[in-house]
């Protein structure tokens, strides 16, 4: 989807179109959810300090989350996925891979396919959509973010090879800043760089993620797209608008994140032996603590002392809090997870 968040919010308020708007955060304080297309023009992007986008963009409008009204439209938008395949892999409210293989819509034509999907879901939603056909997931990523927004990008086989050689490496997703400048720094700008590098040596400088890369590039690793999968781990999480320093009030926040995991450790029969305490410091630094229990624990009370351990030891937070979020893994259910609920909510 385009610019999903910021896109409802110009659908259903007329004065929100046409202007550059961030969904969350304020002039001062909180994080950009979701960026209009109007202000990517002045570099705001998902993920920034509101306070730096106030900086680039000083006449930005910043709109409150609405996360209802994009589950509702992402509903929608999955239901219209439904109607071609069951092999449907979310990788959020606005985002999921298709493998139409076995689709007979459209002559098995992936592309016509994809263009029906489109019409359907503007249609339904008044909402646009980005679509990438390739062979390979990795393939179908980077051609969805060519044509943006309301766009259509087609990589076949045939044009595979010479594709990659050229892509820049910070195309390439799972690549980020970080990761773009160690490769820069080991005369790696291009994907052909690493299709040049034999598997030890791209071992020997990345380790395993290296392999990984050279494996999705030269296409001799084209993950499968996975419907449901047994989720790994469990969370949520509250942003604050107002920094905390009083460790009650801290107390008092991570009950609440608490009262709302429990009930759905209890609905999907979840059973957890790691707790990790997330906490994030008003200059963005991140101390994540954990806990491996001998134990499985689902229930409230043995949860809490955990989690208030891990707010004691080693020190309490010192530095004002604007994140505090709880996090289970080392699970054991017994029940398939749907990907396509949210994993960890944040509240502005």
């Amino acid at each position: 989807m385009d610019a999903f968040f910021a896109s409802v919010e110009q659908r259903d308020f007329p004065k929100y179109r046409g202007i550059p708007i961030s969904v969350g955060g304020s002039k001062s304080k909180g994080v950009v959810c979701a960026a209009s297309y109007e202000a990517r023009k002045f570099g705001v992007r998902a993920g920034m300090p509101s306070h730096q986008a106030y900086k680039l963009c000083p006449h930005i409008k910043f709109v409150p989350l609405r996360f209802q009204a994009y589950k509702e439209a992402s509903n929608i938008v999955m239901g219209i996925f439904k109607e071609y395949t069951d092999l449907i892999e979310p990788m959020s409210l606005d985002e999921a891979y298709l493998d139409v293989t076995d689709c007979t819509i459209k002559k098995n034509s992936a592309t016509l396919i994809a263009k029906e999907i489109r019409k359907k879901i503007y249609h339904q939603t008044k909402l646009t959509a980005s679509a990438g056909i390739s062979i390979s997931k990795f393939l179908a990523k980077v051609a969805s973010d060519y044509n943006k927004p309301n766009g259509l990008k087609l990589i076949t086989p045939e044009e595979a090879p010479a594709f990659i050689s050229t892509l820049p490496i910070s195309k390439v997703p799972g690549i980020g800043k970080v990761s773009e400048k160690k490769f820069n720094e080991n005369g790696i700008y291009v994907c052909q760089d690493i299709l040049d590098i034999d598997k030890s040596e791209l071992n020997r400088m990345f380790g395993k993620l290296g392999i990984y890369y050279k494996e999705i590039l030269s296409l001799e690793r084209i993950d499968p797209v996975v419907s449901s999968r047994i989720r790994k781990s469990y969370g949520k999480e509250r942003t604050f608008s107002e920094n905390l320093t009083d460790k009650n009030i801290m107390i008092d926040e991570l009950t609440k994140i608490i009262n709302m995991l429990v009930p759905d450790l209890e609905k999907y029969k979840i059973l957890a032996r790691t707790i990790t305490l997330k906490i994030k410091y008003f200059d963005f630094t991140v101390n994540s603590r954990s806990k491996t229990l001998e134990k499985y624990i689902y229930n409230k009370s043995d949860l809490f002392s955990t989690v208030l351990e891990l707010l004691n030891l080693p020190i309490p937070p010192f530095k004002p809090v604007r994140l505090l979020g709880v996090s289970l893994s080392n699970l054991r259910t017994t029940e398939y997870l749907d990907l396509t609920e949210q994993l960890i909510l944040e509240f502005e």
